[in-house]
């Protein structure tokens, strides 16, 4: 484009984006068809005259967290952003919790009631919650065993119910137990049972999805290998709260649901508004199985899983 060319062009994108002008008016003001204006204003993004830059003072990809909600058909999709996604799998995880956080602040209101999954980021989550309308906390499932002692879900779950004075719903008890009649007894003890009772009351959650494959699920990693094997033979891709899905989304039903405390596919299907922190490149799949449930509203991603996301979802 020629200086002269340059100079009008730019005058007008001024006009346009900085002032407020309508290309109706700009073209009344150069004499030129409205047509016109729209097509340099075109150019100038085209050609780099122009640059929108946005500033959310939060470290979001605001293209691809765009496209992998409108791929997916989501309320929301945070994608951290490509520079912070590069780190090792806990500086990513402490990044997401930190996002995860504040969408947790913003969305929960005095009418709710929260439910949280048993997740390092999710556990990671409730350390940066700085503020939360008083609401009751509910744990979703129990603690995985041989885990340490802060990555447990009762403190989070206490933790987070300190932050806004509501009260906690600790489920102690682990998450995968050795048989159904033990699970039985389990569900039936005073405070577990109080604790499932609130499942049908949830209005919003947070969970965190993981792949059937080793070292990408607690819950994979606690069966033995027959069973785990068994249900990657059923088409397992994909576990939230110990719930089961197949690469089209579908819930599965084994074995393993009988021996876990935790919500059930139903109940958390019931929830109006699920946020699922799911992130690095070997979960994607697991990510897409579980957004074609149509179970999860908000999803809390990192670059390296969001752009193979776009063409899982083509």
């Amino acid at each position: 484009m020629s200086p002269t060319k340059s100079i009008a062009a730019a005058a007008i994108a001024r006009r346009f984006y900085v002032l407020g002008h309508s290309k109706l008016e700009i073209a009344e003001e150069f004499g030129i068809s409205r047509f016109k204006v729209a097509r340099i204003l075109d150019n100038a993004r085209e050609t780099g005259l122009v640059r929108v830059e946005f500033d959310l003072g939060v470290p979001v990809d605001v293209t691809l967290s765009d496209e992998v909600r409108s791929a997916y058909g989501l309320n929301r999709v945070l994608v951290l952003e490509r520079a912070l996604s590069a780190g090792g799998r806990p500086a990513v995880r402490r990044h997401i919790g930190a996002l995860a956080a504040l969408v947790l602040s913003e969305m929960v209101t005095k009418d709710d009631v929260l439910g949280l999954s048993w997740a390092r980021s999710v556990n990671v989550m409730a350390e940066s919650v700085a503020t939360l309308a008083r609401v009751p906390v509910v744990q979703l499932c129990g603690v995985q065993a041989g885990i340490d002692m802060r990555d447990r879900s009762v403190e989070t779950v206490t933790r987070v119910a300190r932050v806004g004075g509501g009260d906690a719903y600790p489920i102690y008890g682990p998450l995968v137990l050795p048989d159904r009649r033990t699970t039985d007894i389990l569900r039936r003890q005073p405070g577990i049972a109080e604790t499932f009772g609130q499942f049908r009351n949830l209005t919003k959650a947070v969970v965190s999805i993981g792949a059937w494959a080793p070292g990408e699920s607690t819950v994979y990693d606690a069966l033995d290998p027959a069973e785990r094997d068994a249900i990657g033979r059923r088409g397992a891709v994909a576990e939230v709260t110990a719930r089961l899905f197949d690469g089209d989304g579908n819930a599965l039903s084994t074995g393993l649901a009988h021996h876990v405390l935790a919500v059930s596919t139903e109940e958390l299907r019931a929830v109006p508004e699920v946020i699922a922190l799911g992130y690095t490149a070997p979960k994607a799949e697991a990510i897409d199985a579980v957004l074609r449930s149509g179970m999860v509203t908000t999803l809390i991603t990192d670059t390296a899983a969001a752009e193979p996301l776009l063409e899982l979802a083509g």
